[in-house]
């Protein structure tokens, strides 16, 4: 598709989907509740994924994660304790994604656990669970800190129904806490009984209760506001419903972010509103982390060498693994703009610009909403071709639908 913007300062209020983050982890948990009802579920494709699947479960032995990656992750441990027979199966690139660490911590647990092709990944077989432990002493798993934080997520959720619980140890440097974080806020909202001691991590064998819970909007979604805010004429804001101030997300961190690049949030009774700023001046490179918020990345790299606000990027070991290779994917598609990003020492990489124009470049998504939405943007700079527009439905189905009532002319591609 194209995308133009005709010009002026961006004003309005944008809908934004349901965090998917917290919605699979809120079906997961209310599956093994057995009840409670879940509202502003998104209509995202990995949440109605999650849905179907939980939902077909009982009636089926093949199983279709697709691509996502939550889906893979979380159903694997929920199928394995819930003693469900058959096979778990995804795409192409899903069958390049790890989930080793995670089968061979619940084969310790008791799940009988066969990889159909390569070692390691999926498709995956699961043929029951026999508990290995007496019902008094808890699992004691290990697992390294660094890997995605979906393992760990997905250990902890199924923690309860292990004999014994859980006593789950994270080992070296622990990355994405904040999503380990609402994993656990979400399990003791739903009656788990959990407690840590250092990165010793303790759930008690209990059973959940059924509970109401409404899922907050999604602060990755947002994120893309924030570039556009930041990329658009001077004068510009937006107002964006659903985000809390206390929020589980890790991806609030867009918020402080932002405010390097121009962008201030002011936090309204249901939401936030954004105000474009005059940008400061720019004496050295800035470096930001991002461990604990690896989706903003893409966001982020965009934003600074569009602006030619050199910034460092530090953290960015998982986007190795996600729906494409995001940091192959970026330095493609900046190059494109006259943008570049490089990696400047060890797992340092630098966003910068020589010469950054838009002018009808063509955006690959490979396969990935992220690259799509992030690179949306630009289109505030002049005219843009996206390829494969579909990919956003992953998390934010509706957002083509917004960027047009917020002013963009959209128009199909020949």
């Amino acid at each position: 598709m194209h995308l133009i913007w005709l010009g002026g300062p961006l004003h309005g209020t944008a809908q934004l989907p349901a965090s998917k983050s917290e919605a699979n982890r809120a079906l997961i948990l209310q599956a093994l509740a057995g009840g409670g009802n879940l509202g502003n579920l998104s209509d995202a494709h990995d949440t109605q994924l999650m849905r179907r699947l939980l939902a077909a479960a009982p009636g089926t032995d093949v199983l279709d994660a697709e691509d996502a990656g939550t889906v893979m992750r979380f159903l694997t441990a929920y199928l394995a304790v819930t003693n469900w027979r058959g096979r778990l199966v995804g795409t192409a690139r899903m069958q390049e994604r790890p989930i080793g660490v995670l089968v061979e911590a619940l084969r310790q647990a008791g799940a009988s656990i066969n990889y159909l092709n390569n070692q390691g990944y999926p498709p995956l077989e699961l043929a029951g669970f026999a508990a290995t432990k007496e019902a008094e002493a808890p699992t004691e798993l290990a697992v390294r800190g660094d890997i995605s934080s979906q393992y760990i997520s997905a250990l902890l959720m199924v923690g309860p129904r292990l004999p014994g619980g859980l006593r789950l140890r994270l080992t070296g440097h622990v990355g994405s806490r904040p999503y380990i974080d609402m994993t656990v806020a979400l399990m003791q909202l739903f009656g788990a009984n959990y407690t840590a001691e250092g990165d010793t991590l303790t759930v008690r064998p209990s059973h959940y209760q059924p509970t109401d819970y409404t899922v907050e909007s999604d602060w990755s979604a947002a994120s893309y506001w924030y570039s556009l805010v930041a990329l658009a004429p001077a004068g510009s804001e937006i107002t964006l419903p659903g985000l809390r101030r206390e929020s589980l997300q890790g991806d609030q961190a867009i918020a402080k972010m932002m405010t390097h690049f121009g962008v201030a949030t002011t936090f309204l009774p249901d939401g936030i509103h954004l105000k474009q700023q005059p940008l400061a001046p720019q004496t050295e490179v800035l470096t930001l982390n991002f461990t604990d918020c690896p989706d903003l990345a893409q966001t982020v790299a965009v934003v600074a060498a569009a602006l030619n606000r050199p910034v460092d990027l530090t953290g960015l070991e998982s986007l190795r693994i996600k729906e494409t290779d995001r940091i192959a994917a970026l330095q493609t598609e900046l190059a494109k703009f006259g943008g570049d990003l490089r990696e400047v020492s060890e797992g340092r990489f630098r966003a910068e610009s020589v010469g950054f124009a838009v002018n009808n470049q063509s955006i690959a998504t490979y396969h990935d909403h992220r690259m799509a939405m992030a690179f949306a943007p630009l289109a505030m700079r002049g005219p843009l071709t996206m390829e494969s527009p579909a990919v956003v439905k992953k998390s934010y189905p509706q957002y083509w639908v917004e960027l047009a009532k917020s002013g963009f002319v959209i128009s199909e591609a020949d």
